[in-house]
């Protein structure tokens, strides 16, 4: 068994990124813990959001949730704390493997947690790079399997009720979550899969 941290800037970005691999950790029996620095306030009631995290990671089998005290949409006025915190939870934690964001993203919060996440997971073997839909320049080399989990990572996604139509385009998460689902799965000759581009991987 393996202990398994992901991390993410807010709520919902774990799910849509690597909801199904998270949950194949679980079904694996590893243990799985996710850190999200911000709890989304910009993008609705900061409560409600947290409530809607800790909800979709039961659905996922995540063990614990560690939340940072970040204000949303202003992580890069935070780095140092956002250092030190992370490496805290790293400590505590010590994961085998990491997943973080893929650091090439419009959204200025999910740069500045993948620049510090790097920095953060250095003495870490396995580190992952997953994508959002604000993610640019992505070119995954390693896929997960996720046909046995994508209906639990859209419940997931649906736990965060408050978000679902909150995309700024015409579909909504889980629509977008399902098609690209699909796209990295025939990428990776697979049904469906969740991609991701190495940070750092021993064999």
């Amino acid at each position: 068994m393996s202990v398994i941290l992901a991390l993410a800037p807010h709520p919902d970005d774990l799910e849509i990124g690597c909801g199904g691999t998270l949950a194949v950790h679980a079904r694996r029996g590893d243990t799985v813990h996710i850190y999200v620095a911000t709890s989304g306030e910009r993008g609705g009631d900061a409560n409600i959001r947290r409530a809607e995290q800790e909800a979709a990671a039961t659905l996922l089998g995540v063990s614990e949730v560690h939340w940072g005290s970040f204000m949303d949409t202003r992580l890069p006025e935070s780095s140092l704390a956002l250092m030190q915190d992370l490496e805290k939870v790293i400590q505590a934690v010590h994961p085998d493997t990491v997943y973080v964001n893929h650091i090439n993203d419009t959204h200025q919060d999910h740069r500045e947690l993948a620049q510090v996440a790097h920095s953060a997971t250095r003495y870490i073997s396995n580190v992952l790079a997953y994508e959002t839909p604000s993610t640019i320049g992505f070119e995954p080399t390693v896929f997960m399997d996720t046909a046995k989990t994508l209906t639990l990572k859209l419940q997931a996604l649906e736990a965060h009720a408050s978000q679902v139509e909150r995309t700024h385009v015409r579909l909504n998460i889980t629509e977008i979550a399902l098609a690209t689902s699909h796209f990295r799965g025939v990428q990776a000759k697979l049904s469906c899969a969740e991609a991701f581009m190495p940070i750092r991987i021993r064999l």
